[in-house]
This record gives structure tokens, C-alpha cells and sequence, in this order.
């Protein structure tokens, strides 16, 4: 003991060597990552549960599409039921402008269809106005039908067919792609399926059916059958 010490004195703690430091440093840097892994693990986890969650309700909603689908014959698309029709002013065959508008407080049938390349289209209009008494005592007031040919072939057909229903042309699928009406047919998303739209007095859908889509792609459908259906389905 030096002659200064005084008897019974700790000595001072010794500085941590450059190994200790090194361990210590180590030591902190592994909690720290160890840290950033757990978050790591929570945040994919709560991705990965988002993830199911919106699987889990897509699967649900196509599931239900198909029952509905599968049981009904046809599908329902948007705008469908309790919503507003998309209004809309088209060049009729007969001449002139049709305005949705103007027919408030009336009951129509809107019947979107593929156009001059599907005869059994034109055949769905011909047999409903055979069927004229059926569609009236149904509640519709009025049939327009609706595609994307030009407005002087649209007449063109109308004449030599020798039909009455107006049919109004969307060249450039402005309501089509509206009521989305262009996502059941056999040509892509270029022209129309086979849909009907029941608009009722005050502009409201009251019923929807797409038959066009896959992997049918229906193109007629009995009169009967179509009127059926809408007296089941129907929204008042």
C-alpha cells in the first residue's frame, strides 16, 4: 500500500476496456434488432390479416354472386336495385333525341343489347312486342332499347325488321359503360351483353338482370321467362 493510501479505501472503478465496450455496444445493437424484428413480425401480421380479411370478403361477395346468379339464371350488376338510373339523351331510330327524363312518371324497360351482330337481340325485341299485352299487364309502360351501333344502321334494322321499339345508339358507350352493361357480353367490354334495367316513375331502379354474361353468354331469353323473373325480383 502506497504511503497515501488510507487503510480500509476502495480502490476507483476501472474504465471498461475496449473489449468490454465492444460487448456492451454488441449486447445493445442485438436488443435493438431484436426490437425492430418484433415490430417487423407485428406489422406483416397485421398486413397479412388485412390481406385475409379483404380475401375473405371478396370470396364472400363472389360467392353470393354466383348463388344469386345460379339460382336466378342471371346476374345483378350496378346501378341495380333502389339506386337512381343514370340519365341519359341517345339518338333514337325514329328519329331525333330520347331523353330519359322525360319519361318520369312512366315505367321502363331499358334492354341493352350487342347490336346488328346478334340477331337473337332483335329477336328478344320483336318477340316482346308480340308479347305487348304480357309487358303491360307486367307495369312497363315502355321498352328502349339500347346499343352501340351507329344511329342510321340502328334504323336501318329497325325498318327492314319491321319493329316499333325505339332503339337508341351509344356509340361511344357513354351509358353503356354508365350502367355497366358493356361487362356481360361475348366482345369484351366493347359492346353490350343482354341486360334489362326496370326504371320505375320516379327514376329508381326497381329491377336488374344481366343474362349476357359468361360462361352462357345468353343472348334471348323467353318472354315468359324474362317477365317471371321480374315479378320475382322486382323492388317497388
Amino acid at each position: 500500500m502506497g504511503a497515501n493510501a488510507k487503510p480500509g479505501a476502495k480502490s476507483a472503478a476501472k474504465p471498461p476496456n475496449k473489449a468490454q465496450r465492444r460487448a456492451t455496444r454488441l449486447l445493445a445493437e442485438r436488443a435493438r434488432e431484436r426490437q425492430l424484428q418484433q415490430r417487423r413480425r407485428l406489422r406483416n401480421g397485421a398486413i397479412v390479416a388485412v390481406i385475409l380479411i379483404a380475401v375473405i370478403g371478396g370470396l364472400y361477395a363472389v360467392f353470393n354472386r354466383s348463388e344469386q346468379s345460379s339460382a336466378s339464371g342471371y346476374e345483378v350488376g350496378s346501378p341495380g336495385p333502389g339506386q337512381t338510373a343514370p340519365g341519359f339523351s341517345l339518338t333514337s331510330s325514329s328519329g331525333g333525341k330520347v331523353d330519359l327524363a322525360d319519361a318520369r312518371g312512366k315505367t321502363v324497360l331499358l334492354y341493352f343489347q350487342e347490336g346488328l351482330t346478334c340477331q337473337p337481340c332483335w329477336d328478344q325485341i320483336r318477340d316482346l312486342e308480340k308479347s305487348a299485352a304480357k309487358v303491360k299487364a307486367a307495369g312497363i309502360d315502355e321498352i328502349l332499347s339500347i346499343t352501340t351501333d351507329p344511329a342510321n344502321l340502328i334504323a336501318r334494322k329497325v325498318k327492314d325488321d319491321k319493329l316499333t321499339t325505339p332503339v337508341l345508339s351509344d356509340p361511344d358507350l357513354k351509358v353503356s359503360k354508365a350502367y355497366e352493361a358493356n361487362q356481360y357480353g361475348m366482345m369484351g367490354d366493347s359492346r353490350d351483353g343482354h341486360s334489362f334495367v326496370l326504371v320505375g316513375p320516379d327514376g329508381k331502379i326497381q329491377w336488374r338482370a344481366d343474362y349476357g354474361g359468361a360462361p352462357k353468354y345468353t343472348m334471348y331469353v323467353k318472354v315468359d321467362k324474362l317477365l317471371a323473373d321480374l315479378k320475382a325480383g322486382r323492388q317497388s
